[in-house]
């Protein structure tokens, strides 16, 4: 099992950054591809980012290209996803995920953490 917890979430006006952390613990987490996800009201939840176990690999969603940043520690356990240029349409609730492979992570993961909201306001 993989518990993940994620924090960081907030509110702040258009053009602000926040950063959100994803600690995770349970076994081997460092071997686990992780991802972000987000779900604004009456949406489908969508793929936004996602990191290979040795942080190699990385994707974005189109529309967060150069705006978000994906990283990882795996001494911490911990996955961060750093939202800089915030637009409202990024509000939403925001969700880590852990999967064996990254493909995982991007589509169907194995596991998810509880969601943080982020809003952003114009």
């Amino acid at each position: 099992q993989v518990q993940l917890v994620e924090s960081g979430g907030g509110s702040v006006q258009a053009g602000g950054s926040l950063r959100l952390s994803c600690a995770a613990s349970g076994r081997t987490v460092s071997t686990y591809a992780m991802g972000w996800f987000r779900q604004a009201p009456g949406k489908e939840r969508e793929f936004v980012a996602a990191i290979s176990w040795g942080g190699g690999t990385i994707y974005y969603t189109d529309s967060v290209k150069g705006r978000f940043t994906i990283s990882r520690d795996n001494r911490k356990n911990t996955v961060y996803l750093q939202m800089t240029s915030l637009k409202p349409e990024d509000t939403a609730v925001y969700y880590c995920a852990a999967a064996l492979t990254t493909a995982q992570a991007r589509g169907v993961p194995d596991y998810w953490g509880q969601g943080t909201q982020v809003t952003v306001s114009s």
